[in-house]
C-alpha cells in the first residue's frame, strides 16, 4: 500500500542529512526576535540630530547659530545649541537686544581699520547693520530665538561661563536650559549627525 505525500511540502519534511539544521518555524522565530531587538535598540532614534556650539556674542555672529538651528528644526532635526563665553549674550534677554558689530578687524566692513578704531565706530557700524536688518525685514535675534524655542530647539547655557561672568540665570529667555557643562555638550555632539562650532 502506497502513501500519498504530494500534499506535504518538501521543506517541512525532516532531512536526516542536515542533522541539526533549524526548521522553518525556528528560523521565523529567530527573525522575529531579531526584529524586536532592533526595534528596541533604535526606538526614539528615528530623526536626525544637530549640535551647535555658539561662542560669539556679536550681532553678526548671533545670526548663524539661530538661523541654522531654526532651519534644521523645520526640517525635522532635533537641535541643541550650547552657548558658552560671549555666546551667552545671545540668550540674555537684555544683552541680546544690544549686541554690537565690531568694525575693527572685519575685512568685509566698508571702513578702513584706521577709521574703524576711532571712538564710536562700533556704534556706527552696528546702526548700519540694524538698519539693513530692518530694511530687509530680517527677523530679530529675539524673534529667531522665540521661533526656535517654539520649534523645539534646546538652547543650553554653559554653567561654567554663567559662574565666570556672574550672570543671573533669571535673566535668560524662558525655555533656556541652564546648568549644562562641557561633558553634556560633548555627549550631545557624539550623538549628533551634524556638529558645528560657530
Amino acid at each position: 500500500m502506497s502513501t500519498d505525500t504530494s500534499d506535504t511540502p518538501a521543506d517541512d519534511a525532516p532531512d536526516a542529512a542536515e542533522g541539526d539544521a533549524p526548521t522553518r518555524a525556528e528560523l521565523a522565530a529567530r527573525v522575529a526576535e531579531l526584529e524586536e531587538s532592533l526595534a528596541e535598540a533604535t526606538e526614539g532614534d528615528d530623526g536626525k540630530k544637530m549640535s551647535i556650539i555658539a561662542t560669539k556674542g556679536t550681532l553678526d555672529m548671533a545670526y548663524p547659530p539661530l538661523i541654522l538651528a531654526s532651519t534644521a528644526a523645520a526640517f525635522g532635526y532635533e537641535v541643541t545649541v550650547f552657548h558658552t563665553f560671549w555666546g551667552l549674550d545671545i540668550l540674555h534677554e537684555e544683552r541680546s537686544k544690544n549686541l554690537k558689530l565690531s568694525s575693527v578687524g572685519n575685512p568685509n566692513m566698508p571702513v578702513p581699520n584706521a577709521v574703524a578704531a576711532l571712538p564710536g565706530m562700533d556704534r556706527v557700524t552696528t546702526k548700519m547693520m540694524e538698519r539693513r536688518i530692518d530694511d530687509n525685514d530680517t527677523a530679530t535675534i529675539e524673534e529667531l530665538l522665540e521661533t526656535s524655542l517654539d520649534m523645539g530647539v534646546e538652547f543650553q547655557a554653559c554653567q561654567m561661563t554663567i559662574d565666570l561672568m556672574d550672570y543671573d540665570e533669571a535673566d535668560f529667555y524662558d525655555g533656556v536650559t541652564t546648568g549644562v557643562g562641557a561633558a553634556t555638550a560633548l555627549q550631545d555632539m557624539v550623538d549628533a549627525d551634524i556638529q558645528l562650532l560657530v
